[in-house]
């Protein structure tokens, strides 16, 4: 993919997906910018990449706070001099009953996962639309559509992300902004070799997801030659949402 010497904002780049993310378009000659409010990890995946020979600096940043985000995107100018991705990959959920969640929890996680897109990417588009072109990645999830139990708050805010994303992309289309998310199934961030056969077979792919999928997604739609790409979703779930299951 052509994201070479571009610049690449990664939020919760810290660790799991979004460390994967950054990784893999510093690998590709990007200039990355790994943000998160874990400042350790988030440090230590800049200099990973660093030590590799790629591009990267860390900003610590709470996408739920407007002036963090707006510290990010002048830190990313100053030592890039430009934005032209956006990958929106930080968020949480809380897996609690309806009826114990409180207030607080749910406002946490609306605040950070769909307010902190949001906010981002306004940040974001106000650089990208003077170069007369960027692309957001915002991560959704398949939680979008279906459901476990007790997962409220992050199935809202994953719905809220969806059609945030068709929104941004009818609003920024004008400034060469496309906007984009992808909606990830089951994404083994931890010990993949000790997933069970029953894991995997349950997959219509035949296994069970790695960062490493999303990455190459993201490097997809922000290809700066797909510009027919926009406000589109793309599940990458190795197809579990298309599966019919029936109790036998």
């Amino acid at each position: 993919m052509n994201v070479e010497s571009m610049t690449v904002i990664v939020t919760g780049a810290a660790q799991g997906i979004g460390r994967t993310v950054a990784k893999s378009y510093a690998q590709h000659g990007a200039r990355v910018v790994l943000a998160d409010k874990i400042e350790a990890e988030g440090a230590a995946a800049a200099a990973e990449i660093r030590n590799a020979g790629g591009e990267a600096i860390f900003v610590p940043c709470d996408v739920s706070q407007e002036a963090d985000l707006a510290h990010l995107m002048r830190e990313t100018i100053q030592t890039y001099e430009r934005i032209d991705i956006l990958i929106n990959n930080a968020g949480f959920g809380i897996w609690k009953s309806p009826y114990e969640l409180t207030v607080k929890e749910w406002d946490d996680v609306l605040n950070t996962n769909v307010r902190g897109t949001f906010l981002a990417a306004r940040e974001a588009a106000l650089h990208m639309r003077k170069n007369g072109r960027g692309a957001i990645v915002n991560l959704c999830s398949t939680r979008a559509h279906m459901s476990e139990p007790n997962f409220e708050a992050y199935a809202a805010s994953k719905g809220a992300i969806l059609a945030l994303t068709h929104s941004l992309a009818i609003s920024l289309g004008d400034d060469g902004i496309r906007v984009n998310c992808i909606s990830p199934g089951w994404i083994e961030t931890g010990e993949y070799d000790k997933l069970r056969d029953a894991d995997h077979q349950q997959h219509p792919a035949g296994r069970v997801g790695k960062p490493e999928d999303i990455a190459r997604a993201c490097l997809y739609l922000t290809d700066p030659e797909n510009t027919f790409l926009t406000g589109t979703e793309l599940v990458i779930d190795g197809g579990m949402s298309r599966k019919m299951i029936y109790v036998e």
